[in-house]
Order: structure tokens, then sequence, then C-alpha cells
């Protein structure tokens, strides 16, 4: 395991020591580029918040890439990356009570936003419940494409700045 992310080695090491830290808050390695770019921060909060924005500067393409480091919601997460699927695991938490009927209704609506968008669903699962959940991906399915980008651009930043923040409080 590599040492701990404080401000302080986030502010002063190496990019490419700093790189597989990162991954765990966001996989596109543009994001971590961005974030770094934008050293030193003077405070945890404003690194954080620099964590969010940078998703929020990502183009198209270093967009989806992140999108595609995230598990479908109410499937456990795993893949090569684990502290990305323990972050996931515990964000998810409000699924794992779910009866079959609403895991069901999940991976249905899971499937036919993939179909509409061409992109895994993501939600900041973090604090939801199912039902939330749910509900959220039913109003989703509604947007037009470029609304719904932008949605889950903006959900994947809420994402990266709690992980970041969890990463930089440990």
């Amino acid at each position: 395991m590599p040492d701990p992310l404080t401000l302080d080695r986030l502010n002063t090491a190496a990019p490419d020591e700093l790189h597989p830290v990162l991954r765990a808050c966001n996989t596109s390695p543009a994001w971590a580029d961005r974030l770094l770019a934008g050293r030193p921060y003077p405070d945890v909060g404003q690194a954080v918040e620099a964590a969010g924005r940078a998703v929020l500067d990502l183009g198209e393409a270093d967009t989806a890439a992140a999108l595609a480091g995230h598990p479908r919601i109410g499937e456990r997460p795993g893949g090569a990356h684990a502290d990305g699927a323990a972050f996931s695991r515990r964000e998810q938490s409000g699924v794992d009570g779910s009866g079959d009927d609403v895991r069901e209704r999940l991976a249905a609506g899971n499937a036919a936003y993939e179909r509409r968008f061409g992109h895994v669903f993501l939600i900041r699962a973090a604090g939801r419940d199912a039902a939330e959940i749910l509900a959220e991906l039913q109003r989703r399915l509604g947007n037009d494409p470029d609304t719904e980008r932008a949605e889950a651009a903006g959900q994947l930043a809420e994402i990266t700045a709690l992980r970041m923040r969890e990463v930089l409080t440990r």
C-alpha cells in the first residue's frame, strides 16, 4: 500500500508517485494531471475543490474514460484498482439492503441508460438509498444527451471531491 496522501505529499511529490493514489479518486490520468498542475494547495478544502473543478474541465473523451472506471449501481465493484472498488462498495452501501425487485429495476434501468447514453449511469450514491437512486435513474433517462452529459460530469465531480477529501483526511 502506498504512503497515505497528505496535503504536503500532494503538494510536493512527483506526479508519477501520486498518479496511483489519485486513481482511487478518479481513474482519468488527465484529471490527475489537471489537479497536479494546480499545486500547491494551501489547505485540504482548496485541494478538494480543485479536484471537483478539474473533473468539470475534462474533455468528452477523458470524462468518458473516468465514467468507465465506475461500476454499475447495484453491482459489486471489483476490478484492478482496489482502492476505487473499496470506495464504490462504501458509497453504494445504501443499495445493499434492497430487495430483489429493486435490484432488478436497477439492473433494467442501468441497461436502458447505457443503451441511451453509451456509458454507465453515475450518481453520487453516498448517503442515498436504493429508492432515491432508482428515482434519479428514471428521471435522468428523460434527459437529452447534452443535459445528461453535464449531469453525469457533475456527479463525477461530486464523487471525486468526496473521495479526495477522504483520501486527504485518513
